[in-house]
């Protein structure tokens, strides 16, 4: 089996596959930045065993970080699990995706897999969406290339700063939906305004995107941690493909084994 990992700011995912590129399970651990490479290799290990899989399993592991701090101890955790090699997505890598921005060098690793794996879904151009710590929007033009993007707060990470920095404003459930648009107290107030915030949000950036790329149809791929509500509020019709950054970095493998 081929195994997939990406470490991103607020979790670590990864998802097994067989040769010709079908999902056999996928996971999710927090992004713990105090783990040794020991406790990853345990907590690794042991979400295997659970999905009933085992290291000697694996024949290749391909992985992307954007967490420099997790990055070697992912390294020397996956050594030791087993002795299939090790690919990482980074320079020299081939993506498929030509990347027409300032820097390419700065786009983190995941957020290039999460636009090959929405092009495996859907023909450009298109807005690709990836909410973690933050909400990243990403511009791909009717030729494939990533033309540039957009990053804001994620609803869990405004949330979290509302609670932490205010007095009496309480923790609510983002997976739910809110019961109302016009709050009548204080936790329905903030649970309207963040769940209806973020979908309006998305709703005026995609549009704005559309408008960029001359695209009023193109799809919107999203993936990482979007709370269903959100994506039940939107006016735009949203994929949402969980392991969408899995994907990509499957496609990526294939594409850099190919004889």
């Amino acid at each position: 089996m081929i195994l997939a990992l990406n470490i991103g700011n607020s979790n670590i995912t990864f998802g097994s596959y067989t040769p010709d590129g079908k999902l056999v399970f996928s996971s999710r651990l927090f992004a713990d930045t105090a783990l040794s490479s020991d406790e990853l290799l345990y907590k690794m290990v042991n979400m295997l065993a659970l999905y009933g899989a085992e290291p000697q399993e694996i024949t290749a592991i391909i992985f992307s970080s954007v967490v420099p701090a997790l990055t070697p101890r992912i390294r020397e955790a996956l050594r030791k699990m087993c002795e299939a090699p090790v690919m990482e997505v980074g320079p020299g890598l081939k993506s498929g995706v030509r990347i027409r921005m300032d820097n390419p060098a700065q786009l983190g690793g995941e957020l290039l897999c999460a636009v090959v794996g929405a092009l495996r879904r859907a023909e450009p151009p298109l807005v690709v969406v990836n909410f973690d710590t933050a909400t990243t929007l990403l511009a791909v033009d009717d030729t494939g290339a990533l033309v540039g993007g957009a990053i804001l707060p994620g609803p869990q990470c405004s949330l979290a700063s509302l609670v932490k920095n205010t007095a009496q404003l309480p923790q609510v459930e983002l997976e739910a939906k809110p019961r109302r648009l016009l709050g009548t107290n204080t936790a329905d107030c903030l649970h309207s305004g963040i769940v209806h915030g973020t979908s309006a949000m998305l709703d005026g950036m995609v549009a704005q995107f559309r408008a960029a790329l001359h695209a009023d149809a193109a799809p919107v791929i999203a993936t990482g941690t979007l709370p269903s509500s959100v994506r039940d509020c939107c006016v735009t019709e949203i994929t949402y493909r969980e392991t969408l950054i899995l994907d990509g970095l499957f496609a990526i493998w294939q594409r850099n084994t190919r004889r």
